[in-house]
């Protein structure tokens, strides 16, 4: 498939990373070859991706002029990340391939004020989930054409595809775990059977109540 739907989220993936980030270090879990990873670092953060596919990270790193990003082969399920560390952390489409729970680890490896991006997957359920899809069918059909045009012209070959896990807990269940696990976070249907999560943890923790000494 020569066009990726992820790639159609990078420049609002970006933009939105900027906007509420701010600066420090990034990860990217799951960042397969490192086209995102390589859009931060180019922003100005420092990156790390992570993959548990040995074959893209190869690809990543071959792909990478300098030592910005970084690659390392690993499963976000088992690896160990810094907390309170990271300005932000990105996931695109690869956090359905691990329980949604996952994202306390990210969470809790964010910095103060740090922000989570997710550009998740759902299996179609509703009706407005299939309006969503039947929208993105002719709008993908274009684009792919586009790209399998652009690609015949300048000879460029696709990378390597990481593996691909149908997709099973719905929108509805994601945002109500979301909102139990990640408390203010936005989470909104895109075209392209995408979904977006953004979560900003506070900069400062939650008061601790205490009652009145009577």
């Amino acid at each position: 498939m020569p066009f990726d739907h992820n790639d159609h989220y990078h420049r609002w993936l970006l933009r939105t990373a900027r906007r509420l980030g701010g600066p420090g270090p990034a990860l990217d879990v799951g960042c397969g070859t490192g086209a995102f990873a390589r859009r931060l670092a180019a922003a100005g953060y420092p990156v790390e991706g992570i993959d548990p596919s040995s074959e893209v990270i190869a690809a990543a790193r071959a792909a990478t002029a300098g030592p910005n990003p970084r690659f390392r082969e690993a499963d976000v399920t088992t690896a160990a990340l810094p907390r309170d560390h990271y300005a932000v952390i990105t996931a695109l489409a690869s956090l359905h391939h691990v329980p949604f729970e996952t994202v306390t680890k990210l969470r809790d490896a964010l910095a103060p004020g740090g922000t989570l991006l997710i550009l998740g997957c759902a299996p179609d359920r509703t009706a407005l989930d299939h309006a969503y899809g039947l929208v993105s069918v002719p709008l993908n059909a274009a684009a792919r054409l586009a790209c399998w045009a652009r690609d015949r012209v300048t000879g460029r070959r696709p990378p390597p595809r990481p593996p691909v896990k149908t997709p099973t807990m719905p929108l509805s269940a994601i945002r109500r775990r979301a909102a139990e696990l990640l408390p203010g976070a936005r989470v909104r249907r895109r075209l392209f059977w995408r979904h977006t999560l953004v979560y900003r943890r506070p900069s400062e923790p939650a008061p601790t109540l205490t009652s009145p000494v009577s």
